[in-house]
């Protein structure tokens, strides 16, 4: 079977200077992903005996509209990919006799590396200058 992201070429990410190829993102998965980007927005994966993976958060109420106050699924195919990218990580397991539960939160990127420092270079030159 092929993979879900078959038809997209991958890329290059060039922000990182990484010769890791990039999967471009579809539109559900960059919902998805700006979903679990959000701090204010907790989601978990919930993996039961079986096998099935849940995969979801909870929506307050918003108190303009009136809308919310529930539990949102979200698209498992989209958020297994990501996962598989390495586009989002799972946190400690939370075990329970018949489910696991791990929070998911976006991958860190890893920072670039720091220049080194340089040390000057003395001559034979500029001792005699000094002297």
């Amino acid at each position: 079977m092929m993979p879900p992201h078959a038809d997209r070429p991958p890329v290059l990410d060039t922000r990182l200077d990484t010769r890791r190829p990039v999967i471009p993102l579809s539109r559900a998965g960059a919902d998805v992903l700006r979903i679990v980007s959000d701090p204010r927005t907790p989601v978990f994966v919930t993996e039961h005996a079986s096998g099935r993976r849940v995969y979801g958060y909870w929506r307050p109420l918003d108190a303009d509209g009136g809308r919310g106050g529930c539990y949102v699924a979200l698209s498992t195919a989209e958020c297994d990919e990501l996962y598989a990218a390495g586009r989002i990580t799972l946190g400690e397991p939370v075990r329970d006799p018949a489910k696991t539960t791990y929070r998911a939160r976006p991958a860190r990127t890893p920072a670039p590396a720091a220049r080194p420092t340089v040390a000057p270079v003395r001559t034979a030159g500029a001792r005699r200058r000094a002297a």
